[in-house]
């Protein structure tokens, strides 16, 4: 069996040694088919008890806009949180073949009905990066809750179906002998010449939503819209950061665009594995699996899942199968608005699937290897 290449901080067994009691075990981090249950079991019941308490006590928890979460709303969430706790836990079990059936579609049914909330996670972020405050407190606790146990289910299911396949649940790979020893990761490499590809032409999608809101700071008119105006609730709506970026013409959200896109170039290309030469002090290093995955799985669900509904939404004003948008705020005009759903739609959507596309091709080139004898 010939092992992948290990980078300065995976240690490798050596040749020959075989699995042993000698043998070092990974970090508590890399043991996570063992933690994921338990973990997302905590966290699912702090969850459902959270929730269980604002819908008794009426505490207002944000859902869009002016209105809140019903309590029987706040109460079906907690009961999906105590059924994603027994369904987590039960997944380590021996089970018969109806059990197993059972938790599988559990699974399925749960990280959806308990990860709806996480198309909220990149505009959070936004908020919270530019300095703008958080708008409601219940609602960013509700959003950390409910993406925590999204995150903690879906890697439960990850080990749980890599089990069922009679894999192991933490490398993938079929092989005999423990998963919690060294592991091997794989020689840096770019993505392939068609992910590229396909990567950069949905990154178009942000041209027209850059470019119009580019326009607007810099003093131009587009699409009904005078500069004017837009700078005028500009600086009305925003302080800190965000007002001191469009006095000199940068959009905050064309910025976290740009930061997307740095993310996006670090999954395709072969600097994202290994800290460049321009990283002080990490130069060389493996980059931690997880750090880009993490953001990128993340923002790109939720990105995709946003654009394409504004996508299709937009579309069909056009169409004539929904109505027009009223104008409001800055827009003058019904068409001005559409065409700007529009554009955010194309944005969104893009840099979205941009970033699903990268983070797949990112976790097969990057999946490490437990250390076995050959």
């Amino acid at each position: 069996m010939t092992l992948p290449t290990p980078l300065p901080d995976s240690p490798a067994a050596p040749a020959g040694s075989g699995p042993s009691s000698d043998a070092p075990r990974a970090p508590w981090w890399r043991r996570w088919p063992a933690l994921a249950p338990r973990a997302a079991a905590l966290w699912a019941v702090t969850s459902a008890a959270v929730q269980a308490a604002w819908a008794v006590s009426g505490t207002g928890v944000p859902l869009a806009g002016e209105r809140y979460y019903p309590p029987a709303a706040l109460l079906a969430t907690a009961v999906a949180g105590i059924l994603a706790a027994g369904v987590s836990l039960a997944s380590t079990r021996a089970l018969t073949r109806r059990g197993r059936t059972v938790v599988g579609v559990s699974l399925v049914v749960l990280i959806p009905a308990l990860g709806w909330t996480v198309p909220g996670v990149p505009p959070t972020f936004v908020t919270l990066a530019s300095g703008s405050g958080v708008d409601s407190v219940t609602g960013l606790v509700q959003l950390l809750l409910t993406t925590g146990s999204t995150v903690l289910l879906t890697a439960v299911a990850v080990a749980y179906r890599r089990r069922l396949k009679g894999r192991c649940p933490r490398c993938g790979q079929a092989h005999a002998g423990p998963n919690d020893g060294p592991l091997a990761h794989p020689a840096p490499s770019s993505a392939p010449r068609r992910t590229r590809a396909t990567a950069y032409a949905l990154l178009c999608g942000l041209l027209p939503w850059a470019g119009v809101k580019t326009v607007w700071l810099c003093g131009g008119d587009a699409i009904g819209v005078r500069a004017e105006a837009w700078r005028r609730e500009v600086e009305t709506e925003s302080s800190g950061a965000p007002r001191a970026l469009a006095s000199v013409g940068i959009d905050v959200t064309v910025l976290a665009a740009l930061l997307g896109v740095f993310l996006l170039l670090g999954l395709l290309h072969r600097w994202g594995q290994v800290f460049p030469r321009w990283a002080p002090f990490l130069s060389g290093r493996r980059v931690p699996r997880l750090l880009p995955l993490a953001p990128a799985w993340l923002t790109g669900a939720g990105l995709a899942c946003y654009g394409t509904l504004l996508t299709l939404g937009a579309a069909l004003m056009a169409a004539g199968v929904l109505p027009s948008p009223e104008p409001e705020g800055v827009f003058t005009t019904a068409s001005g608005l559409t065409w700007m759903v529009a554009f955010g739609g194309l944005a969104f959507a893009g840099l979205g699937w941009a970033l699903l596309i990268g983070a797949r091709s990112y976790a097969a080139r990057t999946g490490p290897r437990c250390v076995l004898a050959e």
